[in-house]
């Protein structure tokens, strides 16, 4: 562990805090010494790219201006060298495949040295000072006079309540998933009905398993999470002159969750009718593993299925992350929250002096587009004015 006062540390390594620490030291010049991003995790977005993998995601949601580096057209560029060897984008909005995301990002990590600024260790608590803030670890502590919190939801799962306290059923985003370990013409039911759930049942029929997708309701297709709108003055102008409690609401209703855009939608769709995917609108009430596999009762027909694995791509608990380390430092610090639990922040996306949210954390102040790769870029705009 490094010794000595840091001007910056960010809490969390994934897209926020890796993009936050090239705006620090790229764009406003913060000593390479100067600043860390601690994360239990050693390399940068390691858990997104486990979370990629684990669904069988080919193309990203988000369009090409959407990625870790500084200026916009950064990954366009990046493609006219490598898009051969890469794979290119989809229609509209340019939307990239992953391995050339990925490479992308491997390439700005790379080239800028933001893995050598990473602190691999989990964070215990956190306190304040007349100097800054002290974050004790189980490595160490660290000291700072500037704290980001850029946090995400990866310890929040959505577990159904039949499935709690289950070894036959895995979530997707848990760490041990992995559909790699399902076997050509094993039987797979998964539990969702979103782009994670589609993508999966996609990529296990490429490897010759036969998934069921068990839904609570009919396809939904939008092709983003949250309308464009939400990006520019078109929605944000009035949800900047909203209440916070009016703010939630509105985000709330922004959001399209369980939903698939267009293209992912016409393959399920298309697998259906060939016979080779089930999609069956209805709820799980219990679960039972037996000798012929894993049984599954379901609220309305056909009311039971059996197959060989159950995967939950039910997304995450609407809850603010951070958990009990957030929990005691709202506490101990005297942290202002609105009625939801979520930072009241500047614009600036200040929380306390020198205390900074990212992420979900700020989406009363960034909107519906918070938590996404748009909301880490907004978030690096705002975090740069006052950088120094």
């Amino acid at each position: 562990m490094r010794t000595g006062i840091l001007d910056w540390l960010i809490l969390g390594g994934g897209v926020h805090g890796t993009h936050l620490s090239h705006v620090l030291t790229t764009a406003r010049g913060v000593p390479a010494d100067r600043i860390r991003v601690l994360d239990r995790e050693s390399a940068p977005l390691a858990n997104f790219w486990r979370s990629i993998d684990a669904t069988g995601m080919t193309y990203l949601r988000s369009p090409s201006v959407h990625h870790i580096d500084l200026e916009p057209y950064s990954l366009l560029r990046f493609a006219r060298k490598e898009g051969r060897r890469l794979g290119g984008f989809v229609p509209p909005y340019d939307r990239p495949r992953v391995t050339l995301f990925r490479g992308h990002c491997e390439h700005v990590v790379r080239r800028y040295g933001l893995a050598e600024l990473r602190v691999a260790s989990e964070t215990t608590s956190i306190a304040a000072h007349e100097w800054g803030y002290r974050v004790d670890t189980s490595e160490g502590p660290l000291e700072t006079r500037r704290l980001v919190l850029a946090v995400g939801a990866a310890d929040a799962l959505e577990i159904p309540v039949w499935a709690r306290d289950k070894t036959a059923a895995w979530h997707v985003f848990h760490r041990d998933f992995s559909r790699h370990e399902v076997g050509s013409a094993a039987r797979v039911a998964i539990v969702g009905g979103g782009i994670s759930a589609a993508q999966l049942a996609l990529a296990l029929l490429r490897a010759g398993a036969q998934p069921i997708l068990i839904a609570r309701h009919p396809i939904r297709e939008h092709r983003f999470d949250s309308d464009p709108e939400w990006l520019g003055p078109k929605a944000m102008r009035g949800f900047a002159q909203a209440a916070n409690a009016a703010r939630r609401t509105m985000i709330e209703r922004a959001r399209h969750r369980g939903s698939m855009p267009p293209e992912l939608r016409r393959a399920i769709q298309r697998s259906i009718r060939a016979g080779r995917l089930r999609w069956i609108d209805a709820e799980v009430a219990t679960i039972d593993e037996g000798a012929e596999g894993i049984g599954l009762s379901l609220d309305r027909s056909p009311h039971w299925v059996t197959v060989d694995h159950v995967a939950l791509a039910t997304g995450f608990r609407p809850v603010r992350p951070g958990g009990r380390l957030l929990d005691a430092a709202i506490e101990n610090l005297g942290l202002p929250c609105a009625a939801c639990g979520y930072p009241v922040v500047r614009d600036t996306l200040e929380w306390r002096r020198h205390l900074y949210v990212s992420g979900a954390l700020a989406e009363l102040e960034v909107g519906p587009t918070a938590r996404n790769i748009a909301g880490a870029r907004v978030a690096g705009e705002r975090m740069a004015r006052v950088a120094r």
